[in-house]
């Protein structure tokens, strides 16, 4: 087993009161722009659930997917009856594996995890692969005002990944901030839909 860093944040992750400020303000965002009853999710870097968890009563199903194996066991102590955990990374193995990845999505939600991956772009075309036609993409990442950052992303970078991987209908905004010490963070979310 490698050791992946983000699972010695597991335990206490959400001691962080900042972790679900994050979540409420993204469900919110998300539960004003799409119905959510009877869709299937797939909430990709879910971390510890807590958007998840949120959903949950909404939804028909979620597949929570994080390549943070003790991520993945702090969301299993939530028990929640239609979230099925899935340990491992985006890519074509796990998807080939993992029969729950194998029916389509109506909504993929990224919280937070995109301005973490190798590559980007790479993720946008496999997350596409698993949505059903006219899904609706829905990501929250900090915002950058510099292109060369490699915390966060730039506007410009997000419209132009999602254009170039094909999705269309792409809206982008800035819907809230986080306080962090000694920062305020502001919080990009784009918004697209699968042709």
């Amino acid at each position: 087993m490698t050791i992946n860093e983000w699972d010695e944040y597991a335990r206490e992750w959400e001691d962080n009161a900042a972790t679900s400020v994050y979540a409420d303000n993204a469900y919110g965002e998300l539960a004003r722009i799409v119905a959510l009853d009877g869709q299937r999710v797939l909430d990709f870097g879910c971390g510890t659930g807590l958007l998840a968890e949120r959903l949950s009563p909404d939804v028909k199903e979620i597949v929570a997917l994080d390549g943070s194996s003790k991520m993945i066991e702090q969301l299993k102590l939530k028990a929640l009856p239609n979230v099925f955990p899935i340990a491992g990374f985006l890519n074509e193995r796990v998807i080939e594996t993992n029969t729950l990845l194998h029916q389509k999505f109506d909504l993929v939600t990224a919280s937070s995890v995109c301005g973490f991956l190798p590559d980007y772009e790479a993720a946008l075309m496999l997350l596409k692969s698993l949505m059903v036609p006219d899904a609706t993409y829905i990501q929250w990442d900090w915002l950058s005002l510099d292109e060369n950052s490699e915390n966060g992303f730039t506007e410009r970078r997000v419209e132009r990944a999602l254009g170039e991987t094909g999705f269309k209908s792409i809206t982008i905004t800035r819907p809230f901030q986080i306080e962090s010490s000694p920062d305020t963070m502001t919080v990009l979310m784009a918004v697209a839909k699968t042709p």
